[in-house]
């Protein structure tokens, strides 16, 4: 195989930001990324859409590399004046952060789909790939916890994914309907790669939206994904608890069969290589690699990893 490979990659969050500046920065690569906005919350008055946010941060070269989320070089004067005025403020927001916010919300505010609001701030970023909605209608995620039930944001952010989650719904899935270029880009794939990201929170979501997994099962791509766990640890994040506290095997056997029924393969680290016979029984094949991405160097060759794999062809790609 030779020529420009169409990857449509799904992520969420900062694993899902790493994997997708990997593909971005290879040259064989036509690049779409299928985000998760069931992070997106208001916050001052204004729609907030973290997972998104992050992803067009990173693909613009403007995310804070030490945090992994937010943008660099960032002050807080905005917020301190709302803290002063008693405004809640445990979501922070930097003085950069607003801007965008404000213009992704007077935007809305005016009629705007939400995909042609994230194109047009993608290409005033800069930003070569596709970065695209699976959907412009508003879904939320709420966990359930011993104390209650609480927005993601307040879980993630103001309880630090300190509580135990109990459940998990996606408010407002049953009316999303998919956007047609999210669903273009699946069928337009000559690989589609599920990021590792948190695919109880950050992946399911998008599954979630109505068209998307049908879209995902009858496109002529593989589909490969890439576990979020490394020895039974994440690398950031609360999948790891979240996996457990749902009844799930926390290691990169519970990953493969969540995916189970939509994957093709799994690419997990050399450190997981115990597991691929349990992970070829649940019918999913498992791909050993170095899949840490702690620099830019790691994330441009793990996904010049999963091209290789794609043009070997996946029965042939060494476990």
């Amino acid at each position: 195989m030779s020529g420009r490979i169409r990857v449509t990659l799904l992520a969420g969050g900062v694993g899902g930001a790493k994997m997708a500046e990997g593909f971005a920065a290879c040259d064989a690569v036509e690049l779409s990324v299928i985000g998760n906005v069931a992070d997106d919350a208001e916050f001052h008055g204004l729609w907030v859409s973290p997972d998104i946010d992050t992803m067009l941060y990173t693909l613009s070269g403007r995310i804070n590399r030490d945090q992994g989320w937010g943008v660099a070089d960032e002050g807080q004067r905005a917020l301190d004046v709302l803290d002063e005025l008693g405004a809640d403020t445990w979501m922070f927001l930097g003085d950069k952060d607003f801007g965008l916010h404000i213009y992704r919300t007077d935007r809305m505010r005016h009629g705007h789909r939400p995909q042609d609001i994230t194109r047009d701030i993608a290409e005033r970023f800069g930003i070569a790939a596709r970065v695209l909605l699976p959907t412009d209608d508003q879904v939320q995620t709420r966990v359930k916890t011993p104390d209650g039930w609480l927005g993601f944001q307040e879980y993630f952010v103001r309880q630090r994914c300190e509580p135990m989650v109990t459940d998990i719904v996606f408010e407002g899935i049953g009316d999303a309907l998919p956007t047609t270029e999210a669903l273009d880009a699946l069928e337009q794939a000559d690989l589609i790669v599920i990021a590792p990201s948190n695919p109880l929170v950050s992946i399911a979501p998008i599954l979630s939206v109505g068209g998307i997994e049908e879209a995902i099962r009858a496109a002529r791509a593989p589909v490969i994904a890439v576990s979020p766990l490394i020895a039974g640890r994440v690398v950031k994040g609360p999948a790891d608890r979240m996996m457990r506290a749902m009844g799930m095997r926390a290691d990169a056997v519970g990953v493969a069969q969540r995916y189970a029924d939509l994957a093709d393969a799994l690419v997990i680290d050399h450190a997981d290589e115990a597991l691929v016979d349990e992970i070829d029984a649940s019918g999913v094949q498992a791909i050993c690699r170095d899949i840490l991405m702690p620099d830019a160097t790691a994330k441009e060759r793990f996904a010049n990893d999963l091209i290789a794999i794609y043009r070997q062809g996946l029965g042939d790609a060494a476990a």
